[in-house]
């Protein structure tokens, strides 16, 4: 499929839930979860990605509730546990189960989540710079969720993403701000991650006996420079799992599917198979 045809997307009703997700290929199911910044869809995420591994499975790549396209319930706190229950609910409505989730940052709390509350549902799991545990927010995290609409703090978080700076440009920076000022965008965002942000870390992370009991195989990824979750995290969690590997890139920020994708995608698909 090309990749305008892929980026155009469908909506899916997720018990009663307008769900705006993006779907190639045939094979396994494969479900992609993107992460927390402002402006964030699934395709902004995964845009690299998803051409190359549908290739080998059936992906889908929904945006998550209070984010991107899918709708955003007036009604809703858009909280940790309704993003669990969004993706749990995504995931029934494929024709194919057990599935394998690939979760990015805030995406693999939610992978993780699944592990720990619905394990019939998984097959295997990738958490790509994944929160998951408790530790004092870092500076990074804490900009991303404290984000007021403006082009110049979206350049310092795609600054703080990225640890190759061939990718901070202004037309990226214009790009992901013009998404995060979309109706409706802001408004579920900072209701999001009100202050005080510890509280959201607290929320995504699964005690670690919890995480000691999961059966699911695991590849956990994560960025040297990582300034956004930092290493440390992914390191425990990899600990933590019974059935995990583990790769760490070096020179590469928190983006390792944006700053590795040849790599990444070569990591992913092996595991997967």
């Amino acid at each position: 499929m090309a990749a305008s045809a892929l980026e155009a997307g469908a909506y899916r009703d997720v018990k009663g839930l307008k769900t705006f997700y993006h779907q190639a290929g045939n094979g396994r199911p494969v479900v992609l979860i993107h992460g927390s910044g402002p402006g964030v869809s699934a395709w902004a995420n995964w845009r690299l990605v998803l051409p190359e591994l549908s290739q080998h499975v059936a992906a889908y790549a929904p945006d998550i509730i209070g984010f991107g396209k899918t709708d955003k319930p007036a009604d809703c706190a858009f909280t940790h546990d309704d993003r669990v229950n969004h993706l749990i609910n995504f995931i029934e409505t494929l024709p194919t189960k057990p599935v394998r989730l690939i979760g990015n940052s805030m995406g693999g709390a939610l992978a993780l989540a699944v592990a720990v509350r619905r394990p019939e549902l998984l097959e295997k799991m990738v958490l790509m710079g994944s929160i998951g545990v408790s530790f004092p927010i870092s500076e990074g995290l804490a900009e991303v969720w404290a984000y007021t609409p403006s082009l110049e703090k979206m350049r310092r978080l795609i600054d703080l993403f990225a640890h190759n700076k061939k990718l901070v440009t202004d037309e990226l920076a214009k790009l992901r701000y013009e998404a995060s000022i979309q109706p409706g965008y802001q408004e579920a965002y900072a209701q999001a991650f009100p202050a005080p942000l510890q509280q959201h870390v607290e929320a995504m992370s699964v005690a670690e006996e919890r995480i000691r009991q999961v059966q699911i195989p695991a590849l956990v990824i994560h960025g040297r420079e990582d300034r956004i979750i930092p290493l440390e995290v992914g390191v425990r969690i990899y600990r933590l799992l019974p059935h995990a590997d583990m790769h760490i890139f070096g020179e590469c920020g928190h983006w390792t599917q944006i700053e590795k994708t040849a790599d990444f995608n070569a990591q992913v698909i092996r595991f997967l198979q």
